[in-house]
């Protein structure tokens, strides 16, 4: 990533959830406070929750991706816990998590066990995206061992790696009460029919699919497809996806001021205007934009907060992005 591209999400963050409170963004001091750093978002606007439809158990719509959770120092696990408990203490609870994210998964087994504070998140994994699967008993037991937890929240079949081996087991799972939903994922248009198919077949509580202002393929029909069906919606890759990651949809914004019609939605920075309009669609249940940094973490909570799009600001969005060189 260009040092031209990691100072556009810097100064995006600059009229974020943190400056509108009147706090510098300047890195953590020792000894800061998580209760004074949720004071810089909680006491103005409280989370916006959706409803999962099959249940309608309410869970906000901005989460956490943890592709980058890989880690094994003291330091960098000390940096991810002060996220999590950020999170904690914005009200945040979504974590999305993956097999194939390395030692992600007993990361945050480790970080959950040191909390003592399990049952504040909304757990979710993804069971192996390559390769020759084993039993699907132990597959799915890999999981909860590596998260060190005794129910998960919400498990999927990550890029419909092994549908047909793995889905029976996990119905199996949950009508035993040891996973309270299932779903399957994708981030590939290419997969898009074989998910649809999935969702027609299954008995699925959730999807997971790529979504993004610059990468709006999953609303032709898939996105239709979930609301029809009554299946909960978590976004993936919320700032990037098919034509350019992060850096690109930063990149597009870097010199640009907030339009006037951020206000409208109380947006404080690109990062939340890009997210509420992910989360405004009415098929979608939850975003799970990825940090490691507890900066950026406060800055995507300040986007599940305040008033989203209504469908004529979400065109108007639309018409915005698609109209920059």
């Amino acid at each position: 990533m260009s040092s031209s591209r990691n100072m556009s999400r810097r100064d995006a963050l600059r009229t974020g959830a943190l400056a509108a409170a009147g706090m510098a963004l300047a890195p953590l001091a020792p000894g800061t406070t998580l209760a004074r750093l949720a004071s810089a978002v909680q006491p103005r606007l409280e989370p916006i929750t959706k409803p999962i439809p099959s249940t309608g158990e309410r869970i906000p719509v901005i989460g956490l991706g943890t592709n980058q959770y890989s880690v094994d120092t003291p330091e960098e696990m000390a940096q991810l816990q002060e996220v999590l408990e950020a999170m904690a203490e914005l009200g945040g609870s979504v974590v999305d998590t993956a097999r194939v994210y390395g030692r992600a998964e007993e990361v945050i087994g480790e970080l959950l066990q040191r909390m003592g504070n399990r049952d504040d998140f909304f757990i979710a994994t993804k069971t192996p995206i390559r390769g020759e699967l084993r039993d699907p008993d132990v597959e799915i037991q890999t999981s909860f061992d590596q998260l060190k937890v005794e129910t998960l929240d919400l498990m999927l079949i990550h890029n419909l790696h092994g549908v047909e081996e793995l889905m029976p087991a996990f119905i199996r799972w949950k009508d035993e009460g040891r996973i309270r939903y299932i779903g399957m994922s994708t981030s590939v248009d290419g997969q898009y029919a074989a998910q649809m198919e999935g969702m027609r077949r299954f008995p699925l509580d959730f999807i997971q699919v790529d979504y993004s202002i610059q990468n709006r393929s999953a609303a032709e029909e898939i996105l239709p497809l979930a609301r029809e069906l009554g299946i909960a919606v978590l976004v993936n890759v919320p700032f990037g996806g098919r034509g350019g990651g992060a850096a690109s949809t930063f990149g597009r914004v870097a010199d640009l001021d907030l339009p006037n019609w951020a206000a409208e939605i109380d947006a404080e920075s690109w990062a939340q205007v890009f997210l509420k309009y992910v989360v405004s669609h009415p098929a979608v249940t939850a975003a799970i934009p990825g940090t490691t940094q507890v900066r950026h973490l406060v800055d995507n909570q300040g986007a599940g907060r305040g008033r989203l799009p209504d469908p004529a600001l979400r065109a108007e969005i639309e018409r915005f992005w698609d109209g920059l060189e």
